[in-house]
């Protein structure tokens, strides 16, 4: 078969997996984050590796909005430079170093009505467990965005013996294979093409969705990122404006600008 095409089968396999399966759970981590956003918390948003793409697929861009707080560590995602400084090397060790996660949430003040997505194909590597159970201690709502297909298979790697997928309140399947990459090529002995940025990607744009459905309905209509196609120019660079205005104050309290939180131990 044509490797195009059988990658793009494999896509759509993916996202009709998702749609199979996930509605009931994506339901579910929607009211989440809805009681956050409408309470006046934060959803934080964190994934080391290649996961960032679906942090930043969140917030900000066109068809987004306010509500998320994306949390992306460079160290642990900066993966241009490959090898040398800020190199892939470096970024795959630390994301398997204890202590890490606990020390970058150190930096926020955290607190409910607060909840966090936490996303990992493998839902095993140390810092993103860290995070989970940080986000617990502080009874904050976990939605973990995996492979769980891989990540059964994965043997844990934290201390306590736990995977992503033992510690989310809710976890949302993004329909990935184990072992992520799709196509096999004849002559070939390994498979090419990745497939969790198609299931993560869809995971994050049906959530934000079904949020902006339930914020509206709530009368809290978010105040959306648009593009100058559909509004005009000058009515884009507003929105962006208020949107960002309305993000900045949003945040505020998380970096202990706002006099009544306190810091966290």
């Amino acid at each position: 078969m044509n490797p195009a095409l059988a990658y793009l089968d494999a896509a759509q396999a993916i996202l009709t997996r998702i749609r199979d399966t996930q509605l009931d759970a994506l339901e579910q981590a929607a009211e989440v984050c809805t009681a956050s956003i409408a309470g006046g918390g934060l959803v934080h948003l964190f994934g080391s590796g290649h996961s960032r793409m679906a942090v930043e697929e969140m917030f900000p861009r066109y068809g987004s909005f306010p509500g998320f707080h994306p949390i992306v560590e460079l160290s642990l995602t900066y993966h241009n430079p490959v090898v040398g400084s800020n190199g892939q090397r470096q970024a795959i060790f630390l994301e398997r170093v204890e202590g890490l996660g606990k020390t970058i949430l150190r930096n926020f003040v955290l607190r409910p009505p607060d909840s966090f997505i936490i996303f990992s194909n493998s839902g095993v590597n140390e810092v993103v467990v860290e995070v989970a159970l940080e986000a617990k201690r502080l009874s904050l709502p976990v939605i973990a965005v995996v492979s769980v297909e891989h990540c059964r298979a994965s043997a844990p790697r934290h201390s306590s013996g736990q995977r992503l997928i033992d510690l989310a309140d809710i976890t949302l399947d993004n329909g990935t294979p184990a072992g992520d990459a799709l196509i096999e090529i004849d002559g070939h002995p390994d498979r090419i093409g990745p497939g969790s940025t198609i299931g993560g990607a869809a995971i994050v744009n049906t959530l934000k969705c079904l949020i902006a459905d339930k914020l509206t309905r709530l009368g809290q209509p978010p105040i959306v990122l648009t593009s100058s196609y559909h509004i005009g120019t000058e009515a884009s660079k507003k929105r962006f404006d208020a949107c960002f205005d309305d993000y900045r104050e949003r945040v505020k309290r998380i970096y202990g600008c706002d006099a009544e939180s306190p810091r966290d131990a």
